[in-house]
């Protein structure tokens, strides 16, 4: 494989483009309720949240130290006995890498820019990066699932991906 083959194109977060892979958590155009006396707008059930095998839904707080670009990808995870959703505490863009599963291992990566404000939520068994904010702070809200068993499965590359805008 050669080198242009290991670089992955950065590209933006879309609801379309993410699909296969979890959700994203951002505001619709339009609300589907308005409530607290008009007040507020609810933007309602944008994640899939699922848990197997027992265990129970928690959140908790991440404080990640931030990457830049280019970016070295060298292992990837999973989580299959539960969904995994980032809330960012911050008005920041970061950096959502995903894979489709090739046989128990990841598939070709893909790159993604989240907007300001947007989260994601990252379905089970889906290959992933490591949290990955592009600047400081790298504070999340991350609600998944909370058990007393394994629920985490790593991949690391024989050769680096490389992540460039």
């Amino acid at each position: 494989m050669t080198t242009a083959d290991r670089q992955i194109r950065l590209k933006p977060l879309t609801k379309t483009a993410f699909a296969e892979f979890g959700d994203v958590l951002a505001v619709k155009a339009k609300p589907d309720q308005i409530i607290n006396q008009g007040m507020c707008g609810r933007h309602h059930n944008l994640a899939k949240l699922a848990f197997a095998g027992g265990g129970q839904a928690g959140i908790s707080v991440f404080d990640a130290t931030p990457r830049a670009l280019p970016y070295t990808l060298d292992m990837m995870e999973r989580h299959p006995k539960g969904s995994q959703a980032f809330v960012p505490m911050h008005d920041a863009s970061f950096l959502v890498i995903v894979a489709a599963d090739e046989n128990g291992q990841p598939g070709q990566p893909q790159a993604f820019l989240t907007a300001p404000h947007t989260g994601i939520n990252i379905h089970k068994n889906i290959w992933h990066g490591v949290l990955t904010p592009l600047s400081a702070p790298g504070l999340f809200a991350v609600i998944d699932r909370i058990g007393n068993d394994t629920n985490l499965e790593e991949h690391w590359f024989d050769e680096a991906y490389t992540v460039i805008a």
